[in-house]
């Protein structure tokens, strides 16, 4: 992923610069020019659940772009000081204003490209009733065969309904890892 190279030095504010540090890295960090704190650049977690009540799953339609008015699983950037299961239910509570149960992990997708990562687990709804926040215009379980899959908002979240719903078939959930190009 191309983002906006670093600039400042977040310690001291003077300028970096790209190359190799002197430890051994092989690979080009901005390094400041003044005190030589090396800052490295590493990938965002986005954390979320595959909300299920019985044979359905809970979908939102998103409130913001990007993706405005697609279908999404309830997900969104991990915080500093949360795991990723607190991120995730978190996420899940934001989005959807769900009560559940969390369960396992279920999926994680590398995205390169984008660079993220993806971590969906499985959670039981407990009843019906959705209380979607300002991100979401609304909140629905689907069937398998009512799902929007045109609509789907990313492919992360297509891939990881589709390994629930194939799990779901065989009666056994295992984790699934995939990277995404």
């Amino acid at each position: 992923m191309q983002r906006s190279p670093i600039k400042h030095c977040r310690d001291c504010g003077n300028a970096v610069r790209y190359r190799l540090p002197d430890d051994g890295d092989t690979r080009q960090r901005a390094i400041c020019s003044a005190c030589d704190t090396v800052h490295y650049e590493n990938p965002l977690n986005v954390v979320g659940t595959v909300p299920y009540f019985g044979d359905r799953v809970l979908l939102c339609m998103r409130n913001i772009e990007p993706r405005l008015g697609k279908w999404t699983l309830p997900a969104g950037f991990m915080e500093l000081g949360e795991t990723t299961a607190q991120g995730a239910a978190r996420e899940t509570d934001e989005e959807a204003g769900a009560h559940f149960e969390m369960e396992g992990l279920f999926s994680v997708l590398s995205v390169p490209r984008v660079g993220q990562v993806h971590m969906f687990y499985r959670a039981r709804l407990l009843h019906e009733r959705f209380e979607p926040g300002p991100e979401t215009q609304q909140a629905r379980l689907f069937g398998e065969h009512e799902i929007p899959w045109d609509e789907i908002a990313f492919r992360t979240v297509r891939e990881t309904l589709l390994r629930y719903f194939d799990d779901r078939r065989r009666g056994v959930y295992t984790v699934h890892t995939l990277d995404i190009e």
